[in-house]
């Protein structure tokens, strides 16, 4: 099966494209489970992401479209949630979805992967910067808020990459991500960035194997046209690793399924 979890609708200001563009787009690629999983609002860097009060609108759009297109695809509500300190905020951890996707987008308020600050790399020693990244994403783990980890190497996005072994910066996150028991995406947008690498590496993915945590599949779309990028590259690249089945959810139960 085509499973595609992270996905993102116009209410986020940077994306393009109808809610039924984006079905008749996956429907096209032969996606099976497809979720929209857009930004979940928040009172920080909120020209990104919808607010509050749209969270219903949100929901109806995308319960509309699951019931309009039941014969053809399943599709899946989730948000995908920032993690940062002191603005996760319970009116959307609440909210009745099929699962959330934890990200970290930010170190302190640096947005660091948006190209209006791309500057501020300069002013940071690498390795330490990815340390505080993994930081972040071992507290994510931790808080057992979520059940997907969103882009796991996001830091990379710039291919501003560490001297050090990034096994080794990723170690304990990795550990905290077994023991909380989520589930890691291969995130295609990787590769439409300076990066040129899907999320995550080789090497990350190697380490999740070794650790038996359970992966899913996203395209991180912000317009039709992303649906299904690369994606059998990506099943190619999670089979090599020793993965037969991917995760999908319901009701935030999760369900392993052959890909």
């Amino acid at each position: 099966m085509m499973i595609d979890l992270h996905n993102h609708t116009t209410r986020c200001n940077h994306a393009i494209g109808s809610v039924e563009a984006y079905v008749e787009q996956a429907i096209a690629q032969k996606i099976d489970v497809f979720g929209f999983s857009d930004h979940a609002p928040m009172h920080y860097d909120e020209a990104y992401r919808m607010h509050f009060n749209e969270m219903d609108a949100y929901e109806h759009d995308i319960l509309h479209v699951k019931e309009q297109y039941k014969n053809e695809i399943s599709i899946l509500l989730a948000y995908e949630v920032d993690f940062l300190e002191g603005f996760i905020d319970e009116r959307v951890l609440s909210r009745k979805v099929d699962y959330f996707i934890g990200s970290v987008h930010y170190l302190g308020k640096w947005g660091f992967d948006n190209p209006e600050f791309i500057g501020a790399y300069q002013h940071h020693n690498i390795d330490e910067i990815w340390q505080r990244y993994f930081d972040a994403i071992e507290a994510l783990a931790k808080s057992n808020l979520f059940d997907i980890v969103g882009h796991i190497d996001l830091m990379k996005v710039f291919n501003f990459l560490p001297h050090k072994d990034v096994r080794l910066i990723a170690n304990n996150a990795i550990k905290a991500i077994k023991k909380a028991d989520m589930v890691v995406e291969i995130n295609a947008a990787g590769l439409r960035k300076p990066a040129q690498e899907q999320y995550p590496s080789a090497p990350l993915l190697e380490m999740l194997a070794e650790h038996d945590i359970p992966i899913t599949f996203g395209s991180d779309a912000h317009a039709p046209e992303q649906i299904g990028f690369s994606k059998e590259a990506m099943h190619a690249l999670a089979k090599s690793f020793g993965y037969k089945k991917c995760a999908t959810f319901q009701n935030r139960e999760r369900l392993l399924i052959n890909f």
